[in-house]
């Protein structure tokens, strides 16, 4: 039976398809369902802390249908988005309508695209890896691929991490830093990897130029394909593209915020960082989001082992609990002074608990 929960992600591109057509208000059925209905359910509908026993771990981490069904959402966005670009080449829409269908659409390539593409992009067989390529391409934030393996995980809870939120930091400071320096960072990653294997950065060996080049050459034959459909230059595609990109990742980046917000790994006396663990990471165990954004809310176990694909995750009881789920926590970031009344207490006595048991 949980199988089926995780089909509830293709709700989403339902509800942005179905609210078009419907039209007026209904237009705006995908955010109801994200931001009211999902917050509703999770607080209705009990927590699931259960995990996968030790003894079926090897075989659950096999099974073909866990990975079917990110490699078919490809498939499914992909649609999606050549469908939103049908749209914006045919239809004329008035700028409530606007904001409502690329924001939609940015819930549909960010809320549920870039999730898949994070639990894709962690694996080491190269269709995964494409794939992810793929869905990244399509919110222009390809570079994440490179920033989040090979640095996030690697200083996460520490200063030097751009996508680690800072206690007392809202969220639209941590946009600008995270989404900066993630990206030079990103940069100076690829660049150190080419110099190790004694290759040029600046050349077509740099993953970091062709994630740059992609998104453009996509978009920009989306744009002819769909200026012929029309018979007219239809320069609202660029205009679409790039919008729901940026309010894709700046989904991706409210998620980073609230993930890590406040978390300290120890400086030990050698100079390096304790290792990391669940405790750097907050957890939520709200089934309804858990099922939508495929275990994504058990982040304190997939930071302390990132090789676990999203189906074996373990809620971690010792880890930091926000609060609610994802949906109702972005929410809250949207808003500092409700975020910091919520949080920042929260964060203070967790902390105290953790010192207190370490005296001991």
């Amino acid at each position: 039976m949980k199988k089926i929960g995780f089909f509830s992600a293709l709700i989403l591109p339902a509800l942005l398809v179905g609210g078009f057509y419907l039209g007026g208000p209904l237009m705006w059925l995908i955010h109801g369902f994200v931001f009211i209905l999902v917050p509703l359910m999770d607080f209705a509908i009990q927590k699931d802390t259960t995990n996968i026993p030790a003894g079926e771990i090897s075989a659950v981490t096999k099974e073909r249908f866990y990975r079917l069904i990110t490699y078919a959402w490809v498939y499914v966005q992909l649609g999606v988005l050549l469908w939103g670009f049908y749209i914006v080449a045919t239809f004329t829409l008035s700028i409530p309508d606007w904001m409502a269908f690329i924001s939609g659409m940015a819930l549909v390539t960010g809320g549920i695209g870039i999730t898949v593409a994070h639990e894709l992009g962690h694996r080491k067989d190269k269709l995964e890896q494409r794939y992810a390529q793929v869905l990244l391409m399509t919110v222009c934030y390809m570079h994440f691929l490179i920033e989040h393996n090979r640095g996030h995980h690697v200083r996460v809870a520490t200063p030097e991490d751009p996508a680690t939120s800072r206690k007392g930091e809202s969220f639209y400071t941590f946009w600008w830093r995270s989404v900066k320096d993630g990206f030079m960072s990103a940069w100076q990653l690829e660049n150190e990897r080419l110099r190790k294997k004694g290759i040029v950065p600046i050349s077509l060996h740099n993953q970091m130029i062709w994630y740059q080049l992609l998104p453009l050459a996509f978009v920009g034959l989306c744009f002819g394909l769909f200026s012929g459909v029309s018979q007219r230059l239809v320069w609202e595609i660029p205009v679409f593209f790039f919008a729901q990109s940026i309010l894709a990742f700046s989904l991706l980046e409210l998620v980073n915020y609230l993930e890590h917000y406040g978390m300290e790994r120890k400086k030990l006396p050698n100079g390096n960082y304790e290792k990391v663990t669940p405790l750097h990471s907050w957890n939520a165990s709200q089934r309804v989001s858990n099922f939508l954004l495929f275990q994504l809310q058990r982040h304190s176990d997939h930071h302390a082992y990132a090789h676990k694909r999203y189906q074996v995750l373990d809620h971690q009881e010792e880890s930091p609990q926000l609060p609610a789920g994802y949906s109702a926590m972005i929410l809250l970031a949207m808003f500092p002074p409700l975020w910091f009344a919520v949080m920042d207490p929260r964060l203070e006595k967790w902390k105290n608990v953790q010192l207190s048991e370490s005296v001991q």
